[in-house]
């Protein structure tokens, strides 16, 4: 099984230098997701691309791999290819008819080869060979050079062929980790989730910090889609949720500050917070989902009134965005379902909400605000790591899971519609059934109580969470299937083995081979 992965374009427009941090970075990064997800892999930086080669086939180890390549920062898109020698054209044609002919039945083509090495024709003979080859051959219905159904991509370098199966949409970006660490402000709605994204896809390594007004359901919502954000785009690297108690300081707005300042100023003891808590390990900048004029806080004059309180670069990458456009986003990502159903608890919502601060009016208003209750609620804060999160929770919790779906078993594929597309489910014995996790609690008067239904997803941390969710509700019909973990492929172990085997081998006949 081999993937190659193209940098995203900004990243090869940048200096030599730059290009080759951000490449190691990169390879880095890939590795890690691998070795998280219970493989290994030969992960190769080369200038314009990433080679990835596992020693195995397994269909899970396969689905791991291209959702890693599809949601890792720094990747413009990537190829599944196959790896062939070959002597002549005409082979090189033959393999490309069977890799690639079934994918053209009832589609226009064209065929872009990329050669290196010396051979007697050149890219436009060959292209044109195995187009002509491929539109007599197969049930393709025609040859079209601009925009068409199937761009077959084939690479030629010296006598072996790379033959490309499919290709996977990468996120583009900046690899993760290039361009430093900050704090997201996140309160799990749609803007605070997408702006967490964004920075993750710019190549920042994301932390998250919760201010807790007050509900308990809030911040186990929060700490949820904050473990979503992270285990999908940003795992490669460990990151920390820091949830904060703000209940004292809410309290303290309510009792002792003006009604039309509340929202502002409770947006100041937030950022004085952040600030604190940024300091703790060592942050220049946080980030926040507020944009231009969509609460009365975040107009233009009571957002300066409002960064004036802290000394840290503010990034609000969404200060420009429109809400639909931010719902969009939230969707493509997956954190639509968690905003739209987030238990938020907002205990801060003045009458008359002052759109034009005045920085006079409130700093008078703070001087009636006792700042020890801010600090105790700062030192009260509680740090984890996130990928600690819902782990904890998750090994806490009682569902039943099987490895081996009996034939009568109904899977019911909860994973986002992204990832089914482009790795999914096989199972040669049992219905599949795709129903997201967002959909699961409109659609569960579907399920019928006698049938057996599974969840799925990729690692299982979801499908528990879920299953969990609907056994509590009576539903005892709904378990977990949970794949049997691949075997770990050690290619320098086995290319050793055969190695050490081929020199016995070799003993044993008389001959000798230098190493």
């Amino acid at each position: 099984m081999k993937f190659v992965a193209k940098y995203f374009p900004e990243i090869i427009m940048k200096s030599r230098p730059v290009r080759k941090r951000f490449v190691k970075q990169l390879q880095m990064n890939v590795r890690n997701l691998v070795g998280r997800n219970g493989f290994k892999a030969d992960v190769q930086g080369q200038w314009d691309n990433l080679s990835i080669s596992i020693n195995s086939d397994d269909a899970v180890i396969r689905r791991a791999m291209i959702n890693i390549l599809s949601n890792t920062p720094g990747i413009a898109f990537s190829y599944e290819i196959e790896e062939h020698d070959f002597e002549t054209l005409d082979d090189a044609y033959q393999i490309i008819k069977q890799v690639n002919g079934p994918s053209l039945a009832g589609k226009t083509f064209c065929v872009r080869v990329k050669r290196r090495g010396t051979h007697e024709y050149n890219s436009n003979d060959a292209e044109r060979y195995i187009g002509g080859g491929l539109l007599k051959e197969t049930d393709a219905i025609g040859v079209k050079l601009k925009n068409p159904d199937v761009t077959v991509q084939v690479e030629i370098r010296d006598q072996s062929l790379f033959a490309v199966k499919n290709r996977f949409t990468g996120l583009g970006g900046y690899p993760m980790g290039s361009q430093g660490d900050t704090l997201s402000l996140i309160s799990g709605g749609f803007d605070s989730t997408v702006s967490s994204y964004l920075m993750m896809k710019r190549g920042l390594k994301t932390h998250y910090c919760f201010f807790n007004l007050g509900g308990s359901a809030h911040e186990i919502g929060v700490k949820q889609v904050a473990y979503y954000l992270w285990d999908k785009y940003g795992a490669s690297h460990k990151a920390r949720f820091i949830s904060v108690p703000f209940d004292g300081v809410v309290k303290e707005i309510l009792e002792n500050v003006e009604d039309g300042h509340m929202g502002v100023i409770l947006k100041r003891m937030m950022y004085r917070a952040a600030e604190q808590v940024a300091d703790m390990i060592n942050l220049d900048t946080f980030v926040t989902g507020e944009s231009i004029a969509q609460v009365s806080s975040q107009t233009l004059i009571n957002l300066a009134v409002i960064d004036k309180v802290t000394d840290k670069l503010v990034l609000r990458p969404l200060v420009v965005m429109d809400k639909p456009e931010i719902i969009s986003i939230s969707r493509q990502i997956g954190t639509e379902a968690f905003a739209a159903t987030m238990p938020e608890y907002c205990g801060v919502i003045s009458v008359k909400p002052t759109t034009e601060a005045k920085m006079d009016k409130v700093l008078a208003e703070e001087a009636k605000f006792d700042l020890a209750v801010l600090n105790k609620a700062v030192e009260d804060s509680v740090h984890q790591f996130i990928g600690n999160l819902v782990k904890e929770e998750n090994d806490a919790l009682e569902v039943a899971h099987v490895s081996l779906p009996s034939p009568n078993d109904i899977i019911l594929d909860i994973r986002h519609p992204s990832e089914i597309e482009v790795a999914p489910l096989d199972l040669t014995h049992n219905k599949i059934i795709e129903m997201p996790f967002y959909e699961l609690e409109t659609r569960k008067s579907e399920l019928e109580e006698d049938q057996t239904y599974l969840l799925y997803c990729q690692k299982g941390t979801m499908s528990k969470i879920h299953a969990h969710h609907l056994n509590k509700q009576g539903m005892a019909n709904i378990k977990v299937y949970l794949e049997e973990k691949p075997k770990l492929v050690d290619t320098k172990a086995e290319k050793r083995a055969l190695w050490e085997a081929s020199q016995k081998a070799e003993a044993e006949s008389g001959t000798e081979t230098k190493d």
